[in-house]
């Protein structure tokens, strides 16, 4: 992400950290962390909390990546603790608040699992020495469905192009999710254009399409994460969504990669600004690249998982993910997920107005 590094943000250090408290404050996304369905407990974050004797509150208030920005934003931009040790935001999201000066550098002696994050994700364009992040889990935006709903509406069992998705018999039975990269990524790829390398005239051909479907009723959903509600209460029946969300829902539900492909992205960890605990932020981050604790999470998120030694450690885990191909791609697999390019600031404020016109908001 090539955003301007002389923004609006503050420098870091010219904020003043926050007084410890003793508590990990951690904010992540919805369903993202392994939950014993009895117990209702988080198993690997409880053990955490045992063995190291440092607490933490987790939050699940991020729903979608521009919406807990908004939220946040003002505290940043005058330099102030936001309240929270961690966030995991998604890849973009990050390069901007670095770029913004909104993040604070990691403690690698604090972190040494570093050195166990996948090839494919140690050296992103926007942190390239992984000084500021850690990968919490990566994966595919592509097309999901509700199976019984999508045999009972349209009589078919699976999706495998955008054509099926806007089958008529689907119509006012669709969703996409609001992360602009995923759902025009897609889109565009359907489109025939590239992901990685487009200009103007390809994003606003893919935007086209989305208004198209909107307009006419395909569309009847924009959501964050919260899509996932609407995939099992039947409000939908399809979305363009993202791989662990649909296929950690179960056997009733199915996700594909489009024949045409998807886009490829991570959710990553990173410390804002002014954090007051963030060596025991930087023991949990580093806790989660254990290869056991990756594949505790990995088994029940079933996200692409970011560390080495998770496949092997899956086998004591649950033997039948060790070859799931959403949490172990191989490199066909990767490949035919791209990552959206690197956008410039302009471009990126002048696509997300676009993008946020289009969906209503």
């Amino acid at each position: 992400m090539a955003l301007a590094a002389c923004g609006t943000g503050s420098s870091t250090s010219e904020v003043q950290p926050a007084e410890p408290d003793g508590v990990v404050n951690w904010s992540n996304w919805i369903e993202y962390t392994d939950v014993d369905e009895d117990s209702g407990e988080r198993p690997t974050l409880v053990r955490f909390q045992e063995e190291k004797g440092i607490t933490v509150q987790l939050t699940e208030d991020i729903n979608d990546n521009e919406e807990f920005y908004a939220k946040v934003r003002p505290t940043l931009e005058q330099g102030r603790d936001i309240g929270r040790d961690l966030v995991v935001l998604t890849d973009w999201m990050c390069a901007r608040w670095i770029n913004l000066g909104y993040s604070e550098k990691l403690n690698k002696d604090n972190i040494p699992g570093s050195s166990r994050i996948i090839e494919r994700l140690k050296s992103p364009e926007y942190d390239p020495d992984r000084t500021y992040t850690i990968p919490w889990q990566s994966g595919f935006a592509g097309l999901g469905w509700n199976v019984p709903l999508l045999e009972d509406l349209a009589g078919k069992s699976e999706l495998r192009t955008l054509d099926d998705l806007w089958d008529s018999a689907l119509r006012g039975r669709v969703g996409v999710v609001s992360e602009m990269r995923d759902t025009i990524g897609v889109i565009m790829m359907w489109q025939g254009n590239d992901p990685t390398d487009f200009g103007d005239d390809e994003f606003d051909a893919a935007l086209a399409e989305l208004v198209k479907q909107i307009d006419n009723g395909q569309i009847r959903q924009v959501q964050g994460n919260d899509y996932l509600n609407s995939l099992e209460n039947g409000d939908i029946a399809a979305v363009i969504g993202w791989s662990g969300d649909v296929v950690a829902l179960g056997e009733e539900y199915g996700f594909a990669l489009p024949e045409s492909g998807g886009t490829l992205w991570t959710d990553t960890s990173m410390v804002p600004q002014g954090a007051g605990d963030q060596a025991d932020a930087e023991a949990l981050l580093d806790w989660y690249t254990q290869p056991e604790i990756a594949a505790e999470v990995a088994a029940y998120v079933q996200y692409l998982c970011p560390f080495e030694g998770a496949r092997e450690a899956m086998e004591q885990v649950d033997p039948e993910l060790v070859d799931s191909e959403w949490i172990f791609p191989d490199e066909e697999q990767l490949s035919r997920g791209v990552i959206f390019k690197a956008l410039s600031e302009e471009e990126e404020q002048r696509y997300q107005a676009a993008f946020q016109q289009a969906i209503g908001n």
